[in-house]
């Protein structure tokens, strides 16, 4: 089932965001079976990172924490909060799929 992983980062989490993305970068790529979009969120100038949304085709919600627990920006600390919630696929690429 979908999940959508959605962390928010610490007010003072720019340097540690910028030290762990080639890890964070890696650790997608390592499960990009799994994944359907990953992507950092961004303030309103454009270009402030301040989180990120991950979308992810697991089996249960365990399996969604478990994903979000050991990326390395969480191991890191950088989120202040995480949530995850199942999603469902209706619009996807400008075209609909359900």
């Amino acid at each position: 089932m979908p999940y959508a992983i959605i962390a928010e980062d610490r007010p003072d989490g720019a340097a540690l965001r910028g030290e762990k993305r080639p890890e964070h970068l890696d650790y997608l790529e390592a499960h990009k079976d799994l994944l359907l979009a990953a992507g950092a969120q961004f303030a309103d100038d454009g270009t402030t990172p301040i989180g990120s949304i991950l979308l992810v085709d697991v089996d249960d919600r365990a399996a969604a924490e478990a994903f979000a627990q050991n990326d390395p920006f969480a191991k890191a600390g950088l989120f202040r909060s995480v949530t995850i919630v199942p999603w469902r696929k209706v619009f996807f690429d400008k075209q609909r799929v359900r």
